[in-house]
């Protein structure tokens, strides 16, 4: 898998990004141009704000052992996977906003690096290493631009 924390990797994804326009149309899923970048922005925001509360310790444990596997590993995440409650967008976003968000959240992880990600805690399972937290990122990054053709 690609590592999101290379520079040339960051540019290329937000390459891809920048393909994209507001009358974007998916090959598969219901969401709007718009709506998938900010849907993307999620995970991102569960590392730099509080806008998501944290799962109780039940869940937290329960995501450890059901969710977290399939969205650390490197296994592609098949066409119309479900998606939890908190990534759910179903209102009307700002194209531009939701674009220039993603960016900033990728430049600014990229910045970081790896070393900063490796062992944090992330919002729902727990400390992960700099390749799960990769593959948790650039993995739902690539899914969501193949889905709109990028």
């Amino acid at each position: 898998m690609k590592n999101i924390f290379d520079l040339k990797v960051t540019e290329e994804v937000i390459a891809r990004i920048n393909k994209l326009t507001p009358t974007t149309v998916p090959h598969w899923g219901k969401m709007n141009v718009a709506q998938m970048l900010a849907h993307c922005n999620v995970p991102y925001e569960m590392v730099y704000t509080n806008k998501h509360p944290k799962p109780n310790s039940l869940m937290k444990f329960m995501l450890k052992l059901i969710v977290k596997q399939a969205v650390v590993n490197e296994k592609p995440y098949k066409k119309n996977s479900r998606t939890a409650p908190a990534f759910l967008i179903v209102d009307e976003r700002n194209f531009d906003v939701e674009k220039d968000r993603l960016i900033e959240h990728l430049l600014k992880t990229q910045k970081l690096g790896e070393e900063y990600f490796h062992e944090k805690e992330s919002h729902s399972f727990g400390k992960l290493t700099k390749t799960e937290w990769n593959n948790l990122f650039y993995k739902h990054l690539n899914h969501h631009l193949e889905q709109f053709g990028v």
